[in-house]
């Protein structure tokens, strides 16, 4: 669908830079480029040095112009990108200029959004688009570009052949019920619906290494004072980041520190000590501090060994409600001041690691537990995948165990074919392609029912 309005929006960074590029989109681009520049524009995909002049036929800058004609162009329209000098100021004087000359300020991603629309890109490859720019890690990045480039989106296109496939023998079996043969339970249908089920897992088990990529985890540093929490965030982060004395209560604040563990993107966040007090400002940084708890993907509950205490006794003093095996993991931490080895083992029940945060020892065991802990293990051909994208695959798979049972159990085609109806629905949502009519061409493609 090409638009009727032509769009326009500075495509650099806010601030002061050498380059600042303008970006024009839609019907009226080239026409609003000429009256600007006052002069024909370059053949397209060269660049041409032209000046810009304002409405008084007055240099406001000069620099390149390049032109795109659709569809070739990366919204599908006629595109037209200005390069000029990076100024704030002389990058909203052009594009005020731009303005009295017929366009329209685009809205936020409206660029991404006409190139779906146009055919350009899926959904998920838009979507990449921003998770490219906000890649906090290179692997991250990686896997954005292979999102981009359609790596998601053809595993994605590929189970929904595989998915079309078996409702065309659902449906073949619906519509000749007077054959001698009983298409439902012969067993290909069982087969080609198990086939589904584990091409759907193995992308789904793909999409949480990309979502881990994209969102990182969450990590709180946790426990009473003088215990090393702010020295555990030093180690992890690498810096200095963190104040450490030997004063209790140093740390009164939450303090947040973006970090990158085996490749795994993660926010460190070092929390004011636990304990009783009266003093008003650290009864604050200790409510901070159990608010940051509550919302930790994984909390490092830091104890001093050489004080013999027991790590889930202040759990459950602060906050018992969050002492859970699957996101509590006990630092034992000051190992060189004790006869204390630094190893990994269990405490009831608990993931339990003894460190030097001041010598760094056993630092590295615990950034391999962390990651172990959530999972990571990125693989070359990971992809960048966002939270709708899992809970489109856990529904699909949902509606896939559905037809299953109606099926096995009952041998009812309709519930059947209504159940992998409503699967391909809600994994067609990852790339924002299905419709009703894809089906139909399918069905009308490969069978020849003549009814």
């Amino acid at each position: 669908m090409q638009h009727r309005t032509t769009i326009a929006a500075i495509a650099t960074p806010p601030g002061r830079g050498g380059v600042g590029v303008i970006r024009l989109s839609g019907p009226r681009a080239y026409a609003i480029a000429e009256a600007l520049t006052q002069k024909p524009l370059p053949t397209a995909r060269f660049a041409g040095f032209r000046q810009f002049l304002d409405a008084d036929h007055e240099i406001m800058d000069e620099g390149l112009v390049l032109c795109f004609p659709n569809p070739n162009s990366f919204t599908g329209e006629d595109v037209v990108e200005l390069q000029g000098h990076g100024g704030p100021v002389i990058q909203h004087a052009l594009l005020s200029r731009l303005y009295d000359l017929g366009a329209q300020a685009a809205q936020p991603g409206e660029f991404s959004m006409r190139a779906f629309e146009n055919g350009k890109m899926d959904l998920v490859q838009a979507e990449s688009i921003a998770d490219l720019i906000d890649a906090t890690s290179t692997a991250a990045a990686r896997s954005a570009v292979r999102s981009l480039q359609g790596a998601f989106s053809t595993k994605i296109n590929t189970v929904l052949e595989q998915l079309i496939h078996l409702r065309l023998h659902v449906e073949a079996a619906i519509d000749f019920p007077e054959e001698e043969i009983d298409f439902l339970a012969d067993g290909k249908i069982l087969s080609l619906l198990e086939q589904v089920q584990g091409a759907v897992h193995e992308v789904q088990r793909s999409a949480r290494q990309g979502q881990l990529l994209r969102e990182g985890l969450q990590v709180v540093i946790a426990g009473k004072p003088n215990a090393g929490k702010s020295s555990l965030l030093n180690a992890l982060a690498g810096v200095d980041r963190a104040i450490v004395t030997d004063i209790a209560g140093t740390t009164r604040d939450v303090l947040h520190e973006k970090i990158t563990l085996n490749g795994l993107p993660i926010t460190l966040t070092d929390t004011a000590g636990l304990r009783e007090t009266g003093d008003v400002v650290e009864r604050e940084g200790i409510r901070r501090a159990i608010q940051e708890i509550s919302q930790a993907d994984l909390l490092l509950l830091v104890y001093d060994l050489s004080q013999g205490e027991d790590p889930l006794q202040l759990a459950k003093t602060y906050f018992a409600e969050h002492v859970n095996a699957k996101r509590l993991m006990l630092i034992g931490n000051k190992c060189d001041l004790t006869a204390a080895a630094a190893e990994i083992s269990d405490f009831e029940g608990y993931r339990h690691i003894t460190v030097s945060a001041k010598q760094e020892t056993g630092v590295q065991a615990l950034i391999d537990a962390i990651t172990a802990h959530a999972g990571f293990q990125p693989e070359e051909d990971t992809f960048i995948a966002r939270t709708r994208h899992l809970d489109a695959m856990k529904r699909t798979q949902g509606y896939l165990a559905e037809a299953r049972e109606q099926l096995v159990v009952y041998n009812a085609g309709e519930l059947v074919a209504e159940s992998l109806r409503l699967a391909q629905n809600a994994l067609g949502e990852i790339t924002g392609d299905f419709s009703a009519d894809d089906l139909l061409g399918k069905i009308f493609g490969s069978f020849c029912i003549g009814k």
